[in-house]
């Protein structure tokens, strides 16, 4: 699983000119599913996004969480994060999980994140968005198996 966290000040997802989602202060989040993610890697990632001290405290410090702030998350997911582009100028995304078992861990992250209490807005599964937002920092994590297994 990877997730592409930007921190926002708003943040909305579109299809076909149709506002689907929108959010306030918070994370918009990019979600990438791999055929090997299981609901326990979901739920480690969930439990990561959530603990995120990315907001400044009022010292200046990054030491507040998205529940600190009040903040909101629009989950949005993307299977190019999963970008093979080692070999040629065309990626390839042989990486990536087939699209049922994804929409079933991206659906599964998202009740989640509901169930803990944030506010989630979400794009919809597969479908031709378009994504804007205002990145506020900017300050953009990536969250991958590496980052989450200690590994750089």
């Amino acid at each position: 699983m990877r997730l592409l966290v930007q921190r926002v000040t708003q943040a909305a997802v579109s299809i076909d000119g149709q506002t689907v989602g929108q959010i306030g202060k918070g994370f918009l989040v990019l979600v990438g599913v791999c055929g090997s993610d299981t609901e326990a890697t979901a739920d480690l990632y969930v439990r990561k996004l959530l603990g995120l001290r990315i907001f400044e405290d009022d010292q200046g410090k990054t030491n507040l969480s998205l529940k600190d702030v009040g903040g909101e998350l629009l989950l949005v997911s993307q299977f190019t994060l999963y970008a093979d582009c080692r070999k040629g100028n065309r990626p390839s995304f042989l990486d990536a999980g087939d699209p049922k078992h994804a929409e079933e861990l991206y659906d599964y992250v998202v009740n989640s994140c509901r169930q803990a209490g944030v506010r989630v807005a979400t794009g919809q599964f597969g479908a031709e968005m378009k994504v804007s937002l205002v990145n506020d920092g900017p300050f953009t994590v990536m969250l991958d198996e590496h980052i989450l297994q200690g590994r750089r």
